[in-house]
């Protein structure tokens, strides 16, 4: 252990720690930002397809096929890189949260969509026949449900999706895998790496945690599906 600790200039990590720090802190916005609205787009989706809307449907299913089958790179590339080609200029951050958006909303609303699946019919038409509003059915019967079934695809989807910024690179976005490509061109390729490693457990190891931890406490408390 020792001889491996005296292979690293720990002077050079403690210098580019801020530098990394400062990228942990826009990749984190970046993810958060994204995150939030494939969140928004993918309950929408769902609910969409779950009430089966004309035409709404059709669409939102060619969307998540879209948004699946394609990588975030290819995404991001077609943002930054093919919309100016037609007039439409985007910066990076745009890009980033709109791509992260666009494919995160995908997966969240099959999350979703399974969650509302495993609510059942009976519940429903119960709702109806007391008077429930469609609104009301939704936000009082469908959801706490549908959200705690999903909670394990949502959180492995919210990894997935911190993990997808790793691109954001090639749209010029100074993240943590930008700072790593900048500093490794003047060596120290293993210090980059483990700061790398080290930056990025330290944003989702707490998620993932926190996921964990919210799990338990729905199936304790009888949400499970």
């Amino acid at each position: 252990m020792l001889d491996f600790i005296s292979h690293i200039d720990l002077a050079f990590m403690v210098e580019a720690g801020p530098l990394y720090a400062l990228a942990a802190k826009r990749t984190v916005f970046l993810a958060g930002a994204g995150i939030f609205l494939s969140l928004v787009i993918g309950l929408v989706s769902s609910l969409i397809r779950f009430y089966r809307v004309p035409v709404l449907k059709t669409l939102v299913g060619a969307y998540i096929e879209l948004a699946r089958n394609t990588p975030l790179m290819i995404q991001l590339f077609f943002l930054y890189y093919g919309l100016p080609r037609v007039g439409v200029r985007l910066d990076g951050v745009t890009c980033g949260i709109i791509g992260l958006a666009f494919l995160g909303g995908g997966y969240m609303a099959e999350a979703f969509r399974s969650g509302l699946e495993a609510v059942s019919r009976v519940q429903i038409e119960a709702g109806l026949s007391i008077g429930l509003k469609r609104t009301q059915l939704v936000r009082y019967v469908l959801m706490p449900q549908a959200f705690a079934v999903a909670v394990p695809a949502v959180a492995a989807n919210t990894i997935f999706l911190m993990k997808e910024t790793s691109v954001f690179s090639i749209v010029a976005l100074a993240d943590l895998v930008y700072v790593f490509k900048d500093l490794i061109k003047e060596g120290h390729s293993n210090e980059n790496i483990y700061l790398l490693m080290i930056f990025y457990l330290i944003i989702i190891l707490p998620v993932s945690l926190f996921f964990g931890y919210w799990e338990r406490r729905m199936r304790r408390a009888g949400f499970s599906a």
